[in-house]
């Protein structure tokens, strides 16, 4: 244990996900020794993506504006949406050029352990999204694990009997995986590899 500052800074990185106990300390000594034009520039990039970054009113993808770039692009299908669970993962589809619709950021996935069911996400909006009529085709692509498959399963018995068809990623991806891993051709190939989902 340190005094003051020091592990309060340590305990404050402890909490970002994946920052264990040494590296929460191996971060804050690094700070520590650093410039401090360089601590400085890391300050005002946590102060600007708060005050600045949003999530997009149509698909909950972050922005800095109302819409993200990809529901202001007029090239893209309307008639497809692509359901993933997290802003990370469109990075992530978006790297394998193979998919040019629309996407559908749920905020998570059904996990009841963490306490999260299916009125944290956002699946009234995407419903509200599916209204219009305007979209034919649903494509699943939350992560291939348990919560993944609880939240698919539960968007398949919902979106099926709407008439639209509802398809899955396909395998190539690793069960207990996350999409922001997946290299592109392994993401590309369950892409194109996507299956129907019958109720």
């Amino acid at each position: 244990m340190y005094e003051g500052a020091v592990q309060d800074l340590i305990d404050e990185l402890g909490r970002l996900p994946g920052v264990g106990p040494k590296s929460a300390q191996r971060i804050a000594f690094h700070l520590l020794s650093a410039d401090p034009t360089d601590v400085r520039r890391l300050v005002d990039a946590l102060i600007e993506v708060k005050a600045r970054v949003r999530f997009c009113d149509i698909c909950g993808n972050v922005t800095q504006e109302d819409q993200c770039r990809i529901c202001r692009d007029p090239r893209r299908s309307a008639t497809v949406i692509c359901v993933v669970e997290e802003p990370k993962d469109v990075v992530a589809v978006e790297r394998t050029r193979e998919f040019r619709g629309r996407y559908h950021v749920l905020g998570g996935a059904i996990n009841p352990i963490a306490g999260v069911g299916p009125d944290d996400l956002r699946i009234k909006e995407l419903l509200t999204r599916l209204a219009s009529g305007e979209v034919t085709e649903v494509i699943l692509a939350t992560d291939p694990n348990v919560e993944g498959e609880a939240t698919s399963t539960y968007l398949a018995r919902m979106l099926v009997p709407l008439g639209l068809t509802v398809s899955r990623l396909a395998s190539g991806l690793p069960v207990g995986g996350d999409l922001e891993y997946a290299d592109e051709v392994t993401l590309g190939r369950a892409f194109e590899g996507r299956r129907r989902i019958n109720a």
